[in-house]
């Protein structure tokens, strides 16, 4: 896939909020507005932690895998395909960027059990441009969409 001229991606109305807060930063916690998070951040050995609570790479991965999979079964959905039993995996590398800063990279393991590989790639790109971590991260982050 081809990135052309930038499409704007931004939402026309918005339709949820998701709030949370920080606490203390990688090593403190993270809360959500609802109560429905409440976990602990710790930053991993790699980085000269203890390791002893999730870290914004793990969450980031699993919001990035859960609605990319999810775009992916609506896609799926319109194009009348049951997709049960599919899974998507993310991993999500930290590392310096050229700026002084630190940036991101994604994998995304995608698995399509019921479905032919030239399916399973049309269903892949379409749920790339559907999903709204994708459309957040094109052109900012690699991504890179491995079938498996």
């Amino acid at each position: 896939m081809t990135d052309g001229p930038a499409v704007d991606t931004r939402p026309t109305k918005i339709m949820f909020v998701a709030e949370a807060t920080a606490h203390g930063g990688r090593d403190g916690y993270v809360t959500s507005q609802d109560g429905q998070l409440d976990l602990k951040v710790a930053m991993p050995p790699q980085l000269g932690g203890d390791g002893n609570g999730t870290n914004p790479e793990q969450l980031f991965a699993a919001g990035y895998s859960s609605c990319f999979h999810n775009a992916l079964i609506l896609v799926g959905n319109r194009e009348g395909y049951d997709l049960t039993g599919s899974t998507v995996s993310a991993k999500v590398g930290l590392g310096p960027n050229r700026q002084r800063g630190y940036g991101l990279a994604v994998a995304l393991s995608v698995s399509l059990p019921v479905v032919d590989a030239d399916l399973a790639t049309r269903l892949v790109d379409a749920a790339h441009e559907v999903c709204p971590y994708s459309n957040a991260t094109r052109g900012n982050i690699d991504v890179t969409i491995l079938l498996g």
